[in-house]
């Protein structure tokens, strides 16, 4: 047998302006450092309590309304308000925020009557929660209408904001890939072009979906469409720990692009390598630090554990990619008999630190065990561990024919077993964009102030609209009913009257009429208490005119 070929080291040293830009990097992640603020920490904001309280008679009208979140929330433009009886605005001059805790000037000499009061805030871990109560003066009376912008967001944003961390995951691991391997692994001989293409394609997609994800956040934060974004909308999420904690990721791969283009073509010296780590590393903590882990109870450790869960995705898979697609095929029996051992040890580190990153952030995320499984979150996270274990099966299968390496001599089998490692790894990928949008088990199951730990929501179209319907916490007793009118372009449509009942014929329960508040033009909310688990029946007519009205149906699974 012979040799294995040695490895190429360069020495020659990049250009002094890839030098400069890589500084500029680092340069900005420090300033980052310096500008997020302080505070505490958690993750989706509970409306605790009100003053004056939800649906309290008071004899004169107060100055302010008081509302009380269980965190630190921060404000979304002219999405706090106070409808008086008449439908005009309540509220005068804006609210003020301290922590957790909004204040929101009234004015004093209001008439008599029901008052609506609507809110939409952002929690610390940047996701927006949104509601409505109302209080009377003197005695209730008609609920006014809020004739304002809607401030529930279209189907389309949640769904693009998922997109948009897939894309970054992707990009990641096609990115992370190739440089790895180039830096330990890549034959002199073999030519660089395959898979440095990969690289840069990887880099566009994190470019990409970090770009999608800044624009979709506007109006997931702050309500609308896809293109309901506005100058000031945009300003706001961009002065945000979640857009500073993007910015810098794109800084940091403009810095990293001037480096990876000499580590490319196999002209980097050890410095640049340095560089390039340390810029990789610093742009691994903007996913956790813009997510569910920098608002959790324990953040360093979050943020910590998160990054290294990130890391060791993108070295396992991005790896796997170059191997299974150029290195088996192109590589001579000598050179793989130098580099899949190596590789295999690797894999299996990447592994364990995936393994227990992942057990760590479990361990904060869910919180107990009841949330583990009675939670969307909790029981996305079990698909993710039973797809991970079933991912890690066939990596043990990749390992056992790495060992038989010298016996077997055929890569066919191997590249087999790896490209249905990385098939199944796709579909965690998929799960982990959902899971990281979902709220963590342990928000979703503490039961704040009654609330509930499941959500149902769906979509459903007529000729007239498509109705966005969500009932929390479908589950046997008190629920909340949100409704959401949209027209076929996806803007908000204007409803005149709602009308919703439902039923369980499976139990000979008749249809329930569910009384609805309208909170604005196109959303109207109702509180209905289901006394049994079930398949329930939920229909909705909407008239959206003198004439014109339209009933759709849906089925609200009450587990």
């Amino acid at each position: 047998m012979t040799a294995p070929t040695p490895l190429p080291r360069r020495t020659r040293a990049a250009h002094p302006l890839a030098r400069l830009a890589a500084g500029a990097g680092l340069l900005v992640v420090l300033v980052a450092l310096l500008l997020v603020p302080a505070g505490p920490a958690s993750a989706h904001a509970v409306l605790v309590s009100s003053s004056p309280a939800s649906s309290a008679v008071v004899q004169s009208a107060p100055a302010e309304v008081v509302l009380t979140f269980s965190e630190s929330v921060r404000q979304v433009t002219d999405k706090i308000r106070v409808i008086a009886p008449d439908g005009s605005r309540a509220d005068r001059g804006g609210p003020v925020f301290d922590g957790g805790v909004v204040t929101v000037p009234v004015d004093p000499e209001g008439g008599r009557g029901t008052y609506l009061v609507s809110y939409r805030v952002i929690s610390a871990d940047s996701h927006p929660v949104s509601g409505a109560f109302t209080y009377s003066v003197g005695a209730p009376s008609t609920v006014p209408v809020d004739s304002g912008a809607d401030s529930g967001a279209d189907p389309a944003v949640s769904l693009a904001t998922r997109v948009a961390k897939y894309l970054t995951y992707v990009g990641l691991l096609l990115l992370v890939g190739p440089v790895l391997i180039f830096t330990a692994f890549w034959p002199r001989r073999l030519s660089r072009t395959g898979p440095a293409r990969v690289t840069w394609t990887g880099f566009a997609l994190v470019v990409a979906g970090t770009l999608a994800g800044l624009w979709a956040q506007v109006p997931y934060t702050a309500g609308g469409g896809l293109l309901d974004v506005d100058g000031g909308s945009l300003r706001d999420v961009l002065g945000s720990d979640f857009g500073l904690a993007h910015l810098v990721r794109l800084g940091l791969l403009a810095a990293s692009a001037f480096l990876l283009r000499p580590l490319l073509a196999g002209r980097e010296g050890r410095a640049d390598r340095v560089i390039l780590a340390i810029l990789g590393v610093a742009a691994l903590f903007t996913w956790p630090l813009a997510g569910h882990p920098a608002a959790s109870p324990a953040p360093p450790l979050s943020v910590f554990a998160d990054a290294v869960h990130l890391g060791s995705m993108a070295v396992w898979l991005g790896g796997l990619v170059v191997l299974a697609g150029f290195l088996l095929r192109s590589a001579e029996e000598h050179e793989l008999d130098a580099i899949l051992p190596v590789w295999s040890r690797w894999a299996a580190i990447a592994v364990v630190a995936l393994l227990l990153a992942g057990t760590v952030n479990a361990l904060i995320e869910v919180g107990s065990p009841s949330a583990l499984v009675d939670t969307t979150y909790g029981r996305l996270l079990i698909a993710k561990i039973a797809l991970f274990a079933l991912v890690v099966g066939v990596a043990a299968v990749s390992r056992n024919l790495v060992r038989r390496w010298r016996e077997a001599a055929r890569p066919r089998p191997l590249r087999r077993a790896l490209w249905l490692e990385l098939a199944v790894a796709a579909v965690v990928l998929g799960v982990t964009a959902v899971l990281v949008q979902t709220t963590p088990a342990r928000t979703a199951g503490a039961d704040i102030a009654g609330s509930g730990s499941t959500l149902f929501s769906t979509t459903v179209t007529s000729s007239l609209y498509s109705l966005q319907v969500e009932v929390d916490p479908a589950e046997p007793g008190s629920n909340s009913l949100h409704l959401y009118a949209y027209q076929p372009d996806n803007r908000p449509q204007p409803v005149v009257e709602w009308r919703a009942t439902i039923a369980l014929p499976s139990a000979g329960i008749e249809p329930i009429e569910i009384p609805l508040l309208p909170l604005t033009d196109n959303h109207a909310t109702g509180e209905i208490n289901l006394p049994a688990s079930g398949e329930w029946q939920l229909r909705v007519t909407a008239r959206t005119s003198e004439i014109d009205q339209a009933t759709v149906t849906t089925t609200v699974p009450v587990r």
